[in-house]
């Protein structure tokens, strides 16, 4: 578990808010008991699901965005546990794993520039030794029975968590992805725009809806690829759903279940969907916050849906008072998740 920073009582108890006549989740949230393995631990407990945090932006980095998704894992936490655990969702049903261990990457990475090609090498190759160790994580997360919730960095971990999902059911399977941006960019090295395609082209991915993509920002390249692949790469842009009024969002909701829905799949989320989160790539126009914590109930619902993955939120972004409010919606998105 050297790739793991486990996270212990102590850390626990000093983040959770502890109030006379509530019960807190951080009071209730299963840790890794020291001393003991940790998948086996994962394997045998109750809980459903396992929170994983992977505080990295080096992926955005090698996409010449803004860096900042490092910080959204410990926003989010702070808030989630802080919740009530009540008969609506319980603190019990979620094993605190911890953090993917990446500080020696994110030191390398501090001062490389992505507009200089070596160095821009450089960044795609750490970005890759990430992946590995995201992939075999959620590999064996999902063997142990249990539903992965992925918080933090790039967009680049999709690949990671398509890989280790297709690991662990010995097949490839499919994602869906609430995403003004198709991630769908050419294989150039690894980096936070291109997850799906590199694990579309290794075979980990089946099939792959994108649902919320803004026409302004999808390239005639990868417009020409996707057409190519149709059958298996689809999308509904946020257009022709909020703005031209051609299709419904219960309607394409329904229509992105139908097409990923009869294998395994990954539930993606992308801050950047949603107007005014601090993330790598803000926007201020898309979804609403109810319509894409609707979004995850909808997919959550399904027995196939095997994670959740929230990502490229930068809470550092936010020089306001305000800045704890990212991981406050993350702590939602969680929860609407495990209710699901």
């Amino acid at each position: 578990m050297e790739s793991i920073k486990l996270f212990t009582a102590k850390e626990l108890a000093k983040i959770t808010q502890h109030r006379s006549g509530e019960i807190k989740f951080g009071e209730k949230i299963q840790l890794i008991p020291p001393d003991v393995d940790a998948f086996n631990f994962i394997k045998d407990s109750s809980a459903q699901y396992v929170l994983l945090g992977i505080p990295e932006d080096i992926g955005v980095r090698a996409n010449r965005g803004r860096a900042g998704t490092s910080t959204a894992f410990d926003s989010t936490l702070k808030s989630l546990v802080n919740i009530q655990h009540n008969k609506f969702c319980k603190g019990s049903n979620l094993i605190l794993l911890g953090e993917l261990n990446v500080e020696n990457e994110m030191t390398l990475a501090e001062n490389l520039d992505a507009s200089n090609k070596e160095e821009r090498k450089q960044l795609f190759s750490l970005v890759e030794k990430i992946d590995k160790e995201v992939s075999h994580v959620i590999h064996q997360i999902i063997k142990a029975g249990k539903k992965p919730i992925i918080i933090g960095g790039g967009h680049n971990n999709a690949y990671g968590n398509i890989k280790g999902l297709a690991l662990a059911k010995g097949k490839p399977v499919n994602a869906v992805n609430f995403d003004p941006h198709t991630d769908f960019r050419i294989l150039e090295g690894r980096h936070s725009g291109n997850g799906f395609s590199y694990a579309y082209e290794e075979g980990f991915l089946k099939k792959y809806f994108i649902f919320g993509l803004h026409e302004s920002y999808i390239s005639k390249g990868v417009q020409h690829t996707i057409k190519e692949i149709a059958s298996r790469v689809k999308f509904a842009t946020y257009e022709e759903i909020e703005i031209r009024k051609e299709k419904t969002y219960e309607n394409q909701l329904d229509e992105a279940l139908q097409f990923v829905k009869n294998d395994p799949f990954g539930i993606e989320i992308d801050l950047d969907a949603i107007p005014g989160i601090h993330t790598s790539a803000m926007t201020l126009s898309g979804f609403s916050v109810q319509q894409a914590r609707q979004f995850i109930h909808h997919f959550a619902s399904n027995k196939n849906a095997s994670y959740i993955h929230i990502c490229e939120g930068a809470p550092t972004l936010d020089e306001s008072n305000n800045n704890h409010l990212t991981g406050k919606l993350i702590a939602y998105m969680i929860t609407d998740f495990m209710k699901s």
